[in-house]
């Protein structure tokens, strides 16, 4: 049996694992890849409000992780390519509930948020 990791510990490493699921452009990352390998630019184009730096910072970070790699294709025209690994697809599926979550209860929150500014 593997070993027992608590998030709720301080210690904890899997708060690292979480930290980098939370953080703000890995799910937009991750969506885009679950479509196909994608070039930097193609990435910069789908996910709409994403700055070159941060983009670059999140797949770095995504890399280190081993959820993504990052591809030299050689050939005529070389370019670098992104694709998620094994273990990035497999965050696919816990994120895929967060955006249907998300997405199905748009109404409720933003009606949340226009009670909470009124009051």
């Amino acid at each position: 049996m593997g070993k027992a990791y608590d998030v709720m510990a301080a210690t904890c490493p899997s708060r690292t694992v979480l930290h980098r699921i939370g953080a703000r452009w890995t799910v937009f990352v991750v969506t885009a890849l679950e479509e196909r390998p994608m070039r930097f630019v193609e990435l910069k184009t789908r996910i709409q409000g994403i700055t070159p730096k941060v983009l670059t910072e999140t797949l770095r970070a995504l890399e280190t992780d081993g959820l993504v790699k990052r591809i030299d294709r050689s050939g005529k025209l070389p370019h670098v390519e992104y694709e998620l690994t094994d273990l990035g697809r497999s965050l696919g599926v816990p994120l895929q509930a967060v955006r249907e979550w998300a997405e199905s209860h748009v109404p409720e929150i933003t009606e949340a948020q226009e009670r909470a500014a009124r009051s």
